[in-house]
This record gives C-alpha cells, structure tokens and sequence, in this order.
C-alpha cells in the first residue's frame, strides 16, 4: 500500500470555538494506481489533500485520524522530516499554475531547485534532466522555455511545467488538485493523457481531486465521493458509473453531458447549495438537498457502509439501487 489514509479529520480553530471541517474520511492508493476525488466546491477534497502534504493553513489542524506513507505516519513527522518528504517523495500539482510558479524566477530555476536540494545534481545535471523533462511533458523548445519567465508561456504551457516541477524528483506519489479547471477542453483532456501515462510508466500514485466525474471516467480505477466534509460513497470507477447509490452521485451523474442522450434532454442540476461548513445540520448533511429523505435522515449520521468493494453512506441506498 503506498497511501493509506485513516479516519482523517480537521478542525478550523476560530477564536475560542472549533468547527469540523473532514470528519472520518479513509482511503487507500497503491502505486501505479489513480484515484479521484470528486465533489462539489467545499466538500474538503482540496484541504484532505492539503493535509498530506503537511500544507494546512495555520488555524487549519488534523485533529484525528492517521496518514500512513512509507511506514510513516504523516500527521507526528517532525517539520524537517515532512520537508524532506515533500517534492522528493510526494509532490504536488496545484490547481492555477500562475500562483504556484514564482514569477520572478525563471522556468529553468524552478525546475532544477528541488533536484538540486533533493537529488543533490550539480546544475549541468539537473539542467540535462530540466531539459528531459520538458520534453517528456510535451513542451516544445525546451531549450528557450527554461530561459523564459511563466507570464511569457500559456496556460497550458504552464500547467505542464507545474507537472514537470511535481515529476523531477521522481516521487512516488502526486496529489492533483483540479489540474485542469482553467484549460480550454482540449488542452484539459491532454494534461489528463499526460499525467495517467507519466504516472502508469514510472509506477507513481496519482490522487486526482475534480469536482467533475465526467473527466475521471477514463483516467481513475476507483472514485471517492465527499459531500460536505464526508466520504459518501467509494467504489471502483465502472462499478460506480454502472450503479451509483448515493442520491447525491446519481445527481453528480444526471449533471454531466452523456454523448448517448438525447440531445434534446435537458441536464439535471442538484437543487440547492452545498451546505456552510458552520452550519449546524442534524442526521446526514445532503438531507436539506435530497428528494428521498426519511426521518432517519434527519436525526442519524450515516456510516460509510463498507460491506463490499462499493461502500456508500445513506441509510435508503438499498431502495434507490
């Protein structure tokens, strides 16, 4: 198992007063295997993944569960172990380019730092491997490109930079968090081919975070669905595409554009918001926003039901299957 992550909760601390923003999420990830994590904006994909990372804000804390890579967990390693860990071990593409590349330093400097703190290369080498991986990311030029600044490439360009950056110290494991929201379509599907194959031919975990399953259909073996701070349902992808249980998947579902529908048919948005993480909301949290809500739903917390390989947590999965 290379990532195993265990009753993973966190707290924001504001004031006197805690507020829980994850509660009980659990999942596994071996290597070579990809892994989405879907969900509306603010269902605590983005901070589960920031809490890997060891990247929390500072009133942001994991207040209970474990993160077991390589024997260690990640949540008691010390500061200095966690910095060496991340970027050599575990990196990280960030979901703008623009705000995770520095805008004063060139291309070619952004790529050889962690090379040259992690794999200790000389500069001659870790240029060579710059070049390297340019070109194995699809950059044209390569040579031109690290002389440049990121406000001189595009988008696109960028992006493959950041996974250039996140692919140079040969890590075991890269946390995606939305790689592709602000790529034209095109672009978005080559970003996806791009990582599945770098990540399928080195042997490296992939941990995709979207809030869109239609991109995960062709990229993830298996799909973990949060829902205001909580794993709702998790399955392997054609199992979970087949036969959603949770209303909430069946409504991520019924959103996306099927190229086999009617092209007059009209999608299907989830009536409501997601719910405010200070909200105070008794039983399961997606009850104000569901058609099938019974009395159980507005009184008990559904547990992730993991008696097979498709886990879900609603108390009706059984009725609307």
């Amino acid at each position: 198992m290379l990532l195993s992550v265990q009753d993973l909760a966190i707290d924001l601390k504001r004031g006197t007063e805690l507020h829980r923003l994850v509660s009980n999420a659990s999942w596994e990830l071996e290597a070579g295997e990809t892994l989405a994590i879907v969900g509306e904006s603010g269902s605590g994909k983005s901070l589960t993944a920031l809490a890997v990372m060891g990247l929390l804000a500072d009133e942001l804390f994991p207040a209970a569960g474990r993160v077991l890579f390589a024997d260690q967990d990640l949540l008691k390693v010390t500061d200095e172990t966690m910095r060496s860990i991340r970027g050599a071990e575990i990196a990280m593409v960030f979901q703008e380019p623009m705000t995770s590349l520095n805008p004063v330093k060139t291309i070619g400097f952004q790529l050889c730092e962690g090379m040259l703190v992690h794999l200790k290369l000389s500069r001659s080498q870790a240029m060579a491997r710059a070049l390297e991986l340019l070109e194995k990311v699809g950059i044209s030029d390569a040579q031109t490109r690290l002389k440049q600044y990121p406000h001189q490439l595009s988008g696109g360009m960028r992006q493959r930079i950041v996974i250039a950056i996140a692919l140079a110290c040969k890590p075991k494991l890269i946390l995606a968090d939305e790689p592709t929201t602000a790529l034209d379509v095109t672009i978005q599907a080559q970003i996806l081919t791009l990582l599945s194959r770098l990540c399928s031919e080195e042997g490296v975990g992939l941990v995709l975070i979207t809030h869109n399953l239609g991109i995960v259909a062709r990229h993830a073996q298996r799909v973990v669905v949060m829902y205001g701070g909580r794993i709702v349902e998790q399955a392997d992808t054609r199992e979970l595409y087949r036969m959603p249980r949770h209303p909430y998947t069946q409504g991520l579902m019924r959103s996306v554009p099927r190229i086999d529908s009617d092209r007059h048919s009209q999608l299907q948005p989830i009536s409501g918001a997601p719910p405010d993480p200070f909200d105070v909301i008794h039983g399961c949290r997606f009850n104000p926003r569901c058609q099938h809500t019974t009395g159980q739903c507005m009184t008990d917390m559904p547990l992730l039901n993991s008696t097979d390989e498709h886990s879900v947590a609603c108390w009706n999965w059984q009725r609307l299957a």
